[in-house]
C-alpha cells in the first residue's frame, strides 16, 4: 500500500492539513481532538508552540504539496433556505456566547459491560420505536389525546441506558434498520444527545428533557404532506412550507397534558443557528437555550450521515469535519469540539480501512484512546470477506508492540502498528454490520468464544511481530 500518513517538520504545517499524530501525548497539548484538521493559523502557531514535527493523514487531509480544504465539505448540498438567512450563513463571526461548563467525571465510562447491557437496550428500542409510533400516529387522529406516559418513560430508560453503557445504544442508532426515516432519525438523534449531554456532565433531569425534545422534535411534520417532507431539491416558497413543521409540532406539544415547557423549548429551538440563519425565529447567539443548541448539533449529524433517499451518506470523519466547518458560523465552537471529543472521529459501528489494507467494524470505543478502538477485521487486504470475523484491540495490540520495543525485543522499525487510515461510507462493501454487532456480542457474552490466541498469531503473522 501506498504512504498514507507522513512525519513533517511542524514549519510545513499548512491549513487543510489531518493531524494524526504529534512527537507528544495529546494529553500536553491543548488540542480538543486526538487526531484534527488544521483550520486556521492559530492552530499552526499552537502547533509550533508545542511540537517539533507532526504526523499527518494524506488521505484525510492534504498532502505537503496540496492545502485545498474545499473538499471537507463535498457532500449533499444543504436544503434551499430563505434568501435573507442564505447571507447570514457567510459572516465570519456571531454573536458572543457563554462558553459550555463542561462538568467531567459525572458519569462513570462505562459502568456497566456491553454484553450485560445490550438485551436490555434492544428491548428498549423497540419501545422506543413503539411508543414514539403511536405518539405519531394519535396525533394523525387527535391532536388532543396523546399517549405520552410510554413515551416519556422510555426516554427517561433510554437516558438511564446510555449512562450505563454509551456503546450499547450507539450500536442500535448506528446499524441501518428498515423502519420509517422520521421515527429512525428521532430515535438515532436522541441517542446521540444523550450521549452528548453524558459527555459534558448534564444532570438527568436536563439529559431526560434533551432526550423527551428530540424524540418529538419532528412530531410537526404529521401535518405536512409526505411529497413536501421527501422532495429533496425544495423551491424557496416549498422551504418555507416545510419549516413551519416546527411550529405545528410546538402547538401540538402545548395542547399536550404534562409536557414541559423545556421539552416545548428543545422543539422549537433544535433548527434555530448562532449566526441567525435559522429557523422559525432566526434566533442568534445565546437566545437558543443550551439544550436546543445541543439538538441541532446532533440532528445535523445524524442528517448528514442518515440523509433521506441518499445512497451515499458522508462517513462519520467527513461529517464531523463538516461540522468543524461549520463552527462559530452557525454552531458554538465549543459544542462542536466536545461533541467530537463526544463520539471520536469513528462512532461504534463505523465501517474502517487498516494500514494493512483490511476492512473492519468499530464494534466499541476505547474512551482514552479514541483513535485505537476495539473492531472486528470483515475483510482482508483484497477485500475479500473472511469467513469468520477476527477481533482485534487496537489499543492493546499498540501496548504490546511498544512493550516489545521497550524491552529491547524489537527495534522500532521492525514493529508496525495498526492504525484506522480512513472510515468507508456505508455500503461501501457489502458488510453485514448487524451480523457483526452480533457475533461480538456472543463473543463478549461466552456464547461463541472467538480464539485470540489464534488472533494474534494471525496479527502478528501479517505485521511481523
Amino acid at each position: 500500500m501506498g504512504i498514507k500518513q507522513i512525519k513533517l517538520d511542524v514549519n510545513e504545517v499548512t491549513i487543510g492539513m489531518f493531524i494524526s499524530g504529534l512527537d507528544r501525548p495529546w494529553t500536553q497539548t491543548p488540542f480538543p481532538l486526538q487526531g484534527f484538521y488544521v483550520r486556521e493559523p492559530d492552530e499552526i502557531r499552537e502547533l509550533k508552540a508545542h511540537c517539533r514535527h507532526v504526523y499527518i493523514d494524506v488521505i484525510k487531509g492534504s498532502g505537503p504539496l496540496k492545502t485545498n480544504l474545499k473538499t471537507l465539505s463535498s457532500g449533499p448540498a444543504a436544503p434551499v433556505r430563505r434568501e435573507l438567512r442564505a447571507s447570514a450563513t457567510t459572516a465570519a463571526k456571531v454573536a458572543d456566547v457563554a462558553p459550555i461548563k463542561v462538568r467531567e467525571n459525572v458519569y462513570p465510562v462505562p459502568s456497566v459491560p456491553i454484553e450485560k447491557e445490550i438485551e436490555k437496550a434492544k428491548s428498549l428500542h423497540r419501545e422506543v420505536f413503539s411508543a414514539l409510533g403511536d405518539v405519531l400516529q394519535q396525533i394523525e387522529k387527535d391532536h388532543n389525546s396523546v399517549p405520552l406516559s410510554d413515551t416519556k418513560r422510555v426516554a427517561s430508560e433510554m437516558v438511564d441506558s446510555v449512562i450505563r453503557s454509551p456503546d450499547a445504544f450507539t450500536w442500535l442508532s448506528r446499524v441501518r434498520e428498515k423502519d420509517e426515516h422520521t421515527y429512525s432519525h428521532a430515535v438515532r438523534s436522541a441517542v446521540w444527545g444523550i450521549l452528548f449531554g453524558r459527555h459534558i456532565g448534564l444532570s438527568k433531569m436536563d439529559l431526560d428533557v434533551l432526550a423527551m425534545g428530540i424524540l418529538l422534535k419532528d412530531i410537526g411534520k404529521t401535518r405536512l404532506p409526505r411529497h413536501l417532507i421527501e422532495k429533496a431539491d425544495r423551491t424557496p416558497t416549498e422551504q418555507e412550507a416545510y419549516e413551519k413543521f416546527v411550529d405545528y409540532g410546538v402547538e401540538i406539544l402545548r395542547k399536550m397534558p404534562d409536557i414541559k415547557p423545556r421539552v416545548t423549548s428543545v422543539v422549537k429551538t433544535h433548527c434555530e443557528r448562532i449566526n441567525g440563519s435559522g429557523f422559525p425565529e432566526a434566533l442568534r447567539g445565546d437566545r437558543i437555550p443550551l439544550l436546543g443548541k445541543i439538538a441541532g448539533v446532533v440532528t445535523f449529524y445524524d442528517e448528514v450521515t442518515n440523509p433521506r433517499g441518499e445512497k451515499h451518506p458522508l462517513s462519520p470523519s467527513k461529517a464531523v469535519a463538516r461540522l468543524y466547518e461549520l463552527r462559530d458560523v452557525e454552531f458554538q465552537s465549543d459544542l462542536v469540539v466536545e461533541f467530537i471529543r463526544a463520539i471520536g472521529l469513528y462512532p461504534t459501528g463505523t465501517l474502517v480501512e487498516l494500514n494493512s489494507g483490511e476492512v473492519a467494524v468499530v464494534v466499541e470505543q476505547n474512551f482514552k484512546r479514541r483513535l485505537k478502538p476495539r473492531v472486528m477485521i470483515v475483510m482482508d487486504a483484497y477485500k475479500r470477506l473472511l469467513q469468520e470475523p477476527v477481533f482485534l484491540d487496537m489499543a492493546e495490540d499498540d501496548l504490546e508492540k511498544q512493550a516489545k520495543i521497550d524491552s529491547g525485543k524489537a527495534h522500532p522499525s521492525e514493529v508496525e502498528r495498526y492504525e484506522i487510515v480512513q472510515d468507508l461510507e456505508p455500503g461501501t462493501y457489502e458488510v453485514n454490520v448487524a451480523n457483526i454487532r452480533d457475533q461480538y456480542l456472543m463473543s463478549r457474552s461466552g456464547n461463541k468464544i472467538l480464539s485470540f490466541l489464534k488472533n494474534r498469531a494471525r496479527i502478528a503473522s501479517l505485521f511481523g511481530g
